[in-house]
């Protein structure tokens, strides 16, 4: 039975907060964190870091990186990876620029490369789920497979774009294109689409509280929840602040936060994000427990491949053409936000949320880089020490906590 067994809050013990808070505190450092890199950078790039246009340009350069983050969380959670990604941003988004370019249209392509994205998660997670085999064996194939596609379709030259109609999706702002008018200093509808959100989110967590309460499951008090929804608007009202003070809502992130709500309300709230975690935390027991494993991992590898097609679009608009060699060292990234986000190595733990902060702090670090005119190399440096510092984190901690 669980803790709560149908009491109030205010019956849970201390003792049970202070469990609460340290089983979350890798989810609330890496917040804690992403301030304290903002903060740090402040002077070192007097305070450009905190401009309302930078804070639109880094979601501009992440956005498919982010994308491809919250696909890859449910992959790593299954115990496995995807190397591909990188090579399949490539392939589909040479594809539907040529399709863009046909005159169907945007929706239409949208649609159409999320479909082949789809497609080619099919085929590796048949492979993976069905076949059996290593997913590290199946993806680094179709990174080779797809890359080369890639210089095939492409006959190694870039794919331009017709017009200005398919960067929309990675570079416009959803004010300009509705023609909404500044108010003061502002454009309003990065506060409006906040607001909006922010309800959504809110019925959804009280509703899925309500749920656990009813079935007897662990919850966290009331006051630690609450807090939790206040940071969270906070930040989210901030974010809006930052935008609203620029030229108005990226396209992108509205694009991005619909991603992050539906995949986090799976993950969270329905029976396949359940199967999702036990079969990443324990196959064996899943297996015994009735759940079609194989299936579930199938189903994944879906997902992956619809957020990679989608990725494909916003980083082909965002480029302005299809480039041969787009997708370079995105699965590194994709990875690197993951692990950095609190994904286990060990499979079964990890958010999509945490893994946006995650490629968050990522992106700020870069960014902080870029405005101190620091090289690549640098950022290559401190993204490989970030990374095996998280993973080291997550080890540390599983052994401590006696799960590994």
């Amino acid at each position: 039975m669980g803790k709560e067994n149908g009491m109030s809050d205010k019956n849970i013990h201390t003792s049970d907060i202070k469990t609460l808070i340290k089983s979350n505190l890798r989810n609330y450092s890496m917040f804690i964190m992403l301030v304290l890199i903002m903060l740090i950078f402040a002077p070192l790039t007097n305070g450009n870091n905190w401009n309302p246009r930078n804070f639109v340009n880094i979601f501009f350069q992440n956005s498919y990186v982010l994308i491809l983050a919250v696909g890859m969380v449910m992959i790593i959670i299954t115990q496995n990876i995807d190397l591909s990604v990188g090579s399949v941003c490539a392939f589909v988004g040479a594809l539907s620029a040529m399709v863009y370019n046909s005159g169907i249209g945007m929706p239409a392509t949208v649609l159409i490369s999320i479909l082949i994205g789809i497609a080619i998660g099919a085929y590796q997670g048949m492979w993976v789920a069905f076949g059996k085999m290593p997913a590290f064996i199946v993806t680094l194939s179709g990174m080779l497979l797809f890359r080369g596609l890639t210089y095939i379709v492409t006959k190694v030259s870039p794919v331009s774009l017709k017009d200005t109609g398919y960067s929309l999706i990675a570079t416009g702002i959803l004010d300009e294109v509705l023609k909404i008018s500044r108010v003061g200093p502002y454009f309003p509808m990065a506060f409006v689409v906040a607001v909006i959100l922010l309800m959504i989110f809110f019925i959804a967590e009280f509703l899925g509280r309500r749920k656990k309460v009813a079935n007897e499951f662990e919850v966290a008090p009331l006051p630690l929840f609450i807090t939790k929804l206040a940071i969270i608007s906070l930040l989210t009202l901030g974010l809006a602040d930052r935008f609203a003070r620029s030229r108005g809502l990226p396209i992108v992130v509205l694009v991005l936060g619909i991603t992050i709500f539906l995949f986090h309300f799976i993950l969270k709230n329905t029976v396949l994000g359940r199967y999702i975690y036990a079969v990443g935390g324990n196959p064996r027991s899943a297996k015994l427990s009735g759940i079609n494993s194989e299936m579930v991992i199938f189903i994944v590898f879906l997902f992956m491949g619809a957020l990679s097609g989608l990725a494909a679009v916003v980083s082909t608009g965002y480029m302005n053409s299809a480039l041969p060699q787009a997708g370079n060292l995105f699965e590194l990234d994709t990875i690197a936000a993951c692990y950095i986000g609190g994904v286990s190595a060990g499979g079964g733990i990890g958010t999509v949320i945490g893994v946006i902060v995650g490629g968050l702090v990522m992106a700020a670090i870069n960014n902080g880089m870029i405005l101190m005119n620091l090289g690549t190399h640098y950022q290559y440096v401190v993204k490989a020490l970030i990374l095996v510092l998280a993973v080291f984190y997550d080890i540390y901690t599983r052994r401590k906590a006696g799960l590994g």
